[in-house]
């Protein structure tokens, strides 16, 4: 069995409305933590994610992982509530919001990930990056293509046009499904951050900072800092979340 530790951070940048929105929720079997990064045409954003991550969560608690694909289906059922919920009132007409759901089986050692948009869940083993979720956005397309260098995924003028979040059609809706991976161990960490942490802190100072951490807070608080120092200056920067779950010896 493994033990689990799990941290938050969650801060509005340089701007005065928080359109993120995170969350965890565990059982004797799993933990599942939830992270959204909300935006609408005249705002909703903030209402998007936190409808997303509360209906996920809400379900998980209500058994909706015991089915076979049950939190892919979560994900989707929790597109439709975020559709429905533009009919609350005329800021929320074009509202949508990323997702990216993490779920751990502690007594299995697995563990397995939606998500849609660019907000992203990064893996670590032995302090270094062994998987990351691809981004559905222009610039990722353009990437993948061979058309745009990958480190030009955060400085392109176009880096945050979506291909696909939660808040579209069932048929427009595009969500990528990882795991169930298995022989998650002790030592082994887990990062979903939303675009306003993984613009500003690269992949490698990641990893730096996870390795002279000494708990999941004191990582995201050098993650906070990290944000801080780069965007130090600038007016108006974004919302920057993220979730960290560090798993060890039971």
């Amino acid at each position: 069995m493994l033990g689990l530790e799990v941290a938050l951070l969650s801060e509005p940048g340089g701007r005065t409305v928080n359109e993120d929105a995170c969350g965890h929720w565990h059982s004797e079997r799993r933990l599942c933590c939830v992270l959204a990064d909300g935006a609408g045409g005249h705002g909703g954003g903030d209402v998007a994610s936190r409808l997303a991550v509360r209906h996920i969560l809400d379900g998980c608690a209500a058994g909706a992982l015991d089915a076979p694909g049950g939190l892919a289906a979560l994900v989707r059922d929790a597109n439709r509530r975020v559709v429905a919920g533009r009919s609350l009132d005329e800021r929320c007409r074009a509202m949508h919001t990323t997702v990216i759901c993490l779920v751990v089986d502690y007594l299995a050692h697995t563990a397995e990930w939606v998500h849609a948009g660019d907000s992203r869940l990064y893996r670590f083993s032995g302090d270094r990056i062994v998987e990351r979720t691809r981004d559905h956005s222009l610039v990722q397309t353009l990437v993948d293509a061979g058309l745009l260098a990958e480190a030009e995924l955060r400085t392109h003028p176009r880096r945050s046009e979506l291909r696909s979040a939660l808040g579209v059609d069932d048929a427009e809706l595009e969500m990528a499904v990882g795991g169930p991976r298995e022989g998650i161990a002790a030592g082994d960490a887990f990062l979903l951050c939303s675009d306003g942490v993984w613009e500003h802190v690269a992949d490698r100072t990641l990893e730096d900072l996870l390795h002279a951490a000494a708990s999941p807070d004191d990582w995201l608080r050098a993650i906070e800092d990290a944000v801080a120092a780069a965007t130090r200056g600038r007016r108006g920067h974004d919302n920057f979340t993220a979730l960290a779950v560090w798993a060890s010896a039971a």
